[in-house]
């Protein structure tokens, strides 16, 4: 383990007075950092520790990706301020220090502490202090490239979002809040939506055979979650898209998860079946009463004249609503389908910064992008030039 000191100017005055020097440590093994962390109150279901431990379980050992968590604490009372779930990676002839992402956290945040910043100037004193101790790693690394990061974490200020070297992301979360009154709620939807819900349940029914469920025991949701795998391989295959999520480590990541996730209600299985048949699925994590889909897949043609995807989401909605849920996040990517439910898009941003003289190119052309998607216009008529789509809009 690295154990490296920084400190910065004071901060500005607080509900107590603290020195705004932060202790940097950089372990490599995540249960040896979380264990130090006695009180973690997930800021998005992707911070549960157990997003992590089934994270780092399936790519510690992968070729090329090595953990890196930083634990920040105040200098002066050792209170917990910040816990970073990083990688270090090797890529484009560089070595970046990422969140333990690989496109699979959709939401990468810090895990607060009692200590966290919470203006900016304490927010920079903090990040100074950690891309001091990253610069002065043993193992060296060029850039730090934080992606996908919420500015609200749980109705308090995310500090990094205090960073004046964010921007927005390419990328937006979705969200739906249906309030007590979930009836209420669906009569919010456009009236085809609605009709098309009930239309497609009937259908379904119709075979008596035909149910929906939230599935408890783990043996069958890891026998769904094979489903899943294949039925979502066959759509992307269908038309044509890359498909990575059936990679060994990948697969092992998301069984990790579901074994050990589904028996304490952290993840989520649900699914429409025809006796035997499994006509669609949906895989989703949940903290208090927030839930977010993560993985969702069908039978294809053959269900096709009862929607089956939309209808497994309004079903678990459903289930979930009487069991506490309120808000519903439909994740990132802006499909048409999310647009049928009302999602409200939350704002993400990134944030890099050169750790040495490879990664400040890098770090510069981040910046450009950022700047550049704060003017809409100019950001269309660039992509319009190099043809690029216009839209992350997809059907």
């Amino acid at each position: 383990m690295t154990v490296l000191t920084t400190n910065a100017g004071q901060v500005a005055a607080r509900s107590t007075s603290r020195s705004a020097g932060f202790r940097v440590e950089l372990p490599r093994d995540w249960k040896q950092a979380v264990a130090r962390w006695h009180d973690i109150s997930p800021s998005t279901p992707f911070q549960h520790p157990q997003w992590y431990d089934a994270w780092y379980a399936a790519f510690a050992g992968a070729e090329g990706v090595a953990p890196l968590i930083a634990v920040v604490t105040d200098a002066s009372t050792g209170e917990p301020a910040m816990l970073l779930p990083l990688i270090r990676r090797r890529q484009d002839k560089i070595t970046t220090v990422e969140f333990a992402d690989l496109n699979l956290t959709d939401y990468n945040a810090p895990i607060l502490g009692s200590a966290a910043p919470r203006d900016a100037k304490a927010m920079r004193a903090l990040w100074r202090c950690l891309l001091s101790a990253l610069r002065r790693m043993p193992e060296a690394a060029d850039l730090i490239r934080l992606r996908k990061v919420p500015i609200d974490l749980d109705g308090r200020p995310n500090p990094l979002a205090l960073l004046d070297t964010g921007g927005p992301c390419l990328l937006n979360g979705n969200l739906v809040t249906t309030g007590e009154d979930y009836d209420a709620w669906r009569y919010t939807l456009q009236k085809v939506v609605r009709t098309e819900l009930q239309r497609s349940w009937r259908v379904f029914t119709r075979d008596t055979a035909a149910s929906f469920a939230i599935v408890t025991d783990t043996s069958e949701a890891l026998r769904i979650l094979a489903t899943t795998e294949v039925q979502q391989a066959a759509r992307m295959q269908s038309i044509g898209r890359n498909y990575a999520l059936n990679d060994e480590t990948c697969a092992a990541f998301y069984r990790n998860l579901v074994r050990d996730g589904v028996g304490n209600g952290y993840a989520l299985v649900s699914a429409l079946t025809v006796g035997d048949e499994i006509v669609a699925t949906l895989l989703g994590i949940r903290t208090g009463s927030r839930y977010v889909m993560i993985r969702i897949s069908n039978a294809g043609e053959k269900w096709s004249n009862c929607s089956p995807g939309r209808l497994i989401i309004e079903r678990t909605m459903a289930a979930l609503h009487q069991d506490g849920v309120r808000e519903f996040d439909f994740s990132v990517g802006n499909y048409t389908y999310k647009r049928r439910f009302g999602v409200t898009r939350l704002p993400l941003i990134d944030i890099s910064a050169a750790l040495s003289w490879r990664g400040w190119p890098y770090a510069l052309r981040d910046h450009m992008v950022r700047t550049v998607r704060n003017y809409p216009r100019l950001d269309d008529w660039l992509k319009r030039a190099l043809g690029k789509p216009l839209s992350r809009e997809e059907n």
